[in-house]
């Protein structure tokens, strides 16, 4: 009997993908191989809790206990030269293992080194604001907040900063659908129109990948072209595509699909 697996994740394999294959795993190496990353460990595990490191692409990864996130990012820049948080997001393991993992990507143009800080928070938990030691984490908090609902204590406005305000769910959780749930699909038709404009106006189609053949107002229908905003009955004849406009250009042969002739041999 094949094993169970849950359905929480409802972003896992959208598409076709070969079950037999592997994600290769990046290679992980000792701290200790690199004299920089390894002077600034030691200097990290004589004030803070260490729960893992190792080096990775060329960067050092380093876990922490999320109550220390503040004061190991204040060491990092005041201390170890580490003065650009680069980039701040969270990844989610709610379905394995009910939280989230958070990161922060710090750089030393002095040292030419990146750390990678990392630390996980159960689901519902919030995160210490560091928005007054780099600004960069200020737009970067807010998003996490609007994409995972994870709050920044301490952050001077925990806002939305992509979606409305009045938005509904967090759009980068693995249980929210790519194209969206029901809130999402009558979103503006409700704001702009009102619920009682539903059934007349129709939900709005988040899918970007989604054509709709018999639509002629923004879909191209090749071989197959009528106007615009005419409605599609299924008889339309096919053309045949030319590669000049009519008439032709003055002292070139005219040519069009059926006189041409399409090499499949790629050595010739």
């Amino acid at each position: 009997m094949r094993a169970y697996k849950g359905k929480g994740d409802v972003q896992a394999k959208p598409y076709y993908t070969d079950r037999y294959w592997v994600a290769p795993r990046v290679p992980k190496f000792d701290v200790e191989s690199d004299e920089v990353f390894s002077k600034d460990l030691e200097v990290i595990k004589s004030k803070f809790d260490v729960l893992e490191a190792f080096i990775q692409v060329e960067q050092m990864t380093v876990f922490i206990n999320p109550d220390d996130n503040y004061k190991v990012l204040q060491l990092l820049k005041d201390e170890l030269d580490y003065t650009q948080l680069s980039e701040m997001s969270a990844i989610d393991f709610i379905e394995t293992r009910d939280g989230f993992e958070i990161f922060y990507q710090m750089l030393s143009m002095n040292k030419r080194k990146r750390i990678r800080i990392k630390m996980f928070i159960k689901n519902g938990a919030a995160i210490n604001s560091v928005e007054k030691l780099f600004r960069s984490a200020d737009w970067s908090e807010r998003e996490v907040f609007d994409m995972f609902g994870i709050e920044a204590n301490g952050h001077p406005f925990m806002k939305r900063i992509l979606m409305p305000y009045d938005w509904q769910g967090y759009p980068l959780l693995k249980t929210y659908p790519l194209q969206g749930d029901e809130f999402a699909a009558w979103y503006e038709v409700d704001k702009i129109y009102g619920k009682e404009a539903r059934e007349e106006i129709g939900p709005e189609i988040r899918d970007t990948a989604t054509v709709d053949r018999y639509d002629s107002d923004r879909f191209a229908r090749l071989g197959y072209e009528v106007p615009i905003g005419v409605k599609i009955t299924g008889n339309e004849p096919k053309n045949t595509q030319n590669y000049q406009e009519e008439g032709g250009v003055f002292l070139i042969r005219k040519l069009d699909k059926d006189s041409s002739k399409v090499i499949d041999d790629p050595q010739r």
